[in-house]
């Protein structure tokens, strides 16, 4: 983020005939950071609508809703924002969008494991979870908090149209994954790693293990680390003085 902010000033301060080398060389940067330049603007408008008592105002829902497909679009995250959201929808039930609001909870997954998920299912009433496309998200959140990755994977797969529009899900997810891994295992069958993270080649398997730092020996078992020294034991001092105990040692005299 810092890279791109330096690169965003320093084109528009440096001479045009900088500026047209620049663009030249690194057009897919320009555009990058053109389109970061464009969101962190529309970050901060959003920020100052949500400070006042518009935050609750149904008019400004369009922007809102803008900026959580601009979100999915861009690879960003505003929980701040999607809860507002959800609260409008509650507040105004004829505003209710189903489409954005699967964004927000799509985009409430990658943010996983904190519990940004379970904050947005709680702002949607019943009758619209019963709905598609929000009752295979709810359903894809269960499998990702109670671990069942392969079983999480089979079921986006024939899903696949729900990510549409929004970029970066499936590398969200497997960095949930490889965290969950990280405070579980040790070691781990090299074949049940690809699995979980979504049946990855092994070029790709090696990318995430290159990534975590996390080691394959000859056996086909993948170390991940030892257990034993991420235990960080933490000694507990009670103190008890003796004026709050001498009321009990004179009631049983």
């Amino acid at each position: 983020m810092t890279y791109f902010r330096f690169h965003h000033l320093f084109l528009f301060r440096s001479s045009k005939a900088t500026r047209r080398f620049c663009l030249r060389l690194q057009p897919w940067l320009w555009e990058v950071t053109v389109a970061m330049a464009m969101f962190e603007q529309m970050r901060a408008n959003v920020g100052k609508l949500l400070k006042g008592i518009d935050r609750y105002n149904p008019e400004n829902l369009a922007t809102l809703e803008r900026y959580v497909e601009t979100q999915a679009k861009e690879n960003a995250y505003d929980l701040e924002a999607n809860l507002a959201v959800l609260k409008l929808y509650q507040f105004n039930p004829a505003f209710f969008q189903t489409t954005v609001t699967a964004q927000i909870l799509l985009k409430a997954l990658t943010n996983l494991p904190h519990t940004d998920f379970t904050l947005c299912k709680c702002m949607i009433d019943q009758a619209h979870q019963e709905e598609r496309p929000i009752r295979q998200i709810l359903y894809l959140g269960d499998l990702l908090e109670t671990c069942h990755f392969q079983a999480f994977w089979q079921a986006l797969d024939e899903n696949m149209d729900l990510l549409e529009g929004i970029t970066g899900f499936e590398d969200s997810v497997r960095k949930f994954i490889c965290h969950v891994v990280g405070i579980t295992y040790q070691h781990i069958d090299r074949w049940l790693l690809a699995e979980m993270l979504g049946d990855l080649t092994d070029s790709q398997l090696k990318v995430w293990m290159s990534k975590y730092g996390w080691s394959a020996d000859e056996s086909g078992q993948i170390f991940i680390c030892s257990q034993e020294e991420s235990i960080k034991p933490k000694n507990i001092v009670e103190k008890i003085d003796f004026d709050s105990v001498s009321s009990i040692m004179a009631s049983s005299q």
